[in-house]
C-alpha cells in the first residue's frame, strides 16, 4: 500500500512539473519579441545542432531553370558551391575575390532560405511594430513588419521586406523593396512547408499570376 500511495504522490508531482514548464515556456516566449517568435516558429531552437546544410536553389520561369546546390557547415563557415559549370569551395572567414560571387550568391540563397532567422541573426536592422493589414497576395487579414537594412555595409544595402506573417508566427508572404523603395520590387509567398530535423522551410514561392517559382529542393541537415 505504501508503494502505491508513494506511485501516486511521485506522478502527481512529475505533472505538477511538467506543468509548471509548459507555464514557463509559454510566458517567456510571449516575452519574446514579435521577429524572436517568428524565428522559434520556424524551428530556431534546433538550429545549434546543425553541423551541415544542403539545399538546392531553383528558379522555374516559363519553362526555363536555373539551379545551384550548397553544402553550408554553420559552425565553421566552410561553403561548397555546385552549379552546371564549376564547384567552389571556400571559408566565409576568408572571402577573397575568387570567391567573392560565389559568397554574394550564398548569401542571397541563404536569405531566401533561412528568412526567419535572419530576421534575429542580422546586426543593424531596423523592424517596424507589427500590424494588422490585408495580405498582398492572399488579400486577407494577417499580420506585417517590416526589416530595413542599413545604407551601407553588405551586398544589397538599405534593402527592405514587408513580412506576413499569420497567428501563428509562419510567414506567409513577403514583399521585397529594392533600396527601401516605396513600390514592391517583388512580391511572392511562402508555402509547401516541410519540416527537416525540427527546423521548418518554404520550399516554394510564387510570384502571383506569373509562371514563376523560387523553390528549394534536397534540403537535408545533419546534426
Amino acid at each position: 500500500m505504501k508503494n502505491i500511495i508513494y506511485l501516486i504522490i511521485l506522478n502527481f508531482t512529475l505533472l505538477a512539473c511538467n506543468s509548471n514548464k509548459k507555464e514557463t515556456t509559454t510566458e517567456t516566449i510571449a516575452q519574446l519579441s514579435v521577429q524572436e517568435q517568428i524565428a522559434m516558429a520556424h524551428g530556431l531552437e534546433n538550429w545549434d545542432k546543425v553541423s551541415k546544410l544542403e539545399f538546392t536553389f531553383n528558379v522555374d520561369r516559363e519553362g526555363n531553370h536555373f539551379e545551384r546546390s550548397w553544402i553550408w557547415e554553420p559552425k565553421t563557415n566552410q561553403v561548397t558551391m555546385m552549379t552546371a559549370a564549376d564547384t567552389i569551395s571556400y571559408n566565409r572567414m576568408a572571402v577573397d575575390s575568387l570567391s567573392l560571387n560565389a559568397d554574394r550568391a550564398f548569401i542571397n540563397d541563404k536569405f531566401w532560405l533561412l528568412i526567419p532567422f535572419q530576421l534575429v541573426w542580422d546586426n543593424n536592422t531596423n523592424i517596424s511594430k507589427s500590424e494588422k493589414v490585408l495580405a498582398p497576395i492572399a488579400k486577407d487579414s494577417i499580420n506585417k513588419l517590416t526589416i530595413t537594412y542599413p545604407s551601407d555595409g553588405g551586398y544589397t544595402p538599405g534593402d527592405a521586406y514587408d513580412i506576413f506573417y499569420n497567428d501563428d508566427f509562419m510567414i506567409e508572404e513577403w514583399i521585397y523593396r529594392k533600396g527601401n523603395s516605396s513600390e514592391p520590387s517583388l512580391v511572392n509567398s511562402f508555402e509547401n512547408y516541410i519540416t527537416v530535423n525540427g527546423i521548418k522551410f518554404a520550399q516554394d514561392h510564387k510570384q502571383p499570376d506569373i509562371d514563376w517559382n523560387l523553390n528549394f529542393t534536397n534540403i537535408k541537415i545533419e546534426n
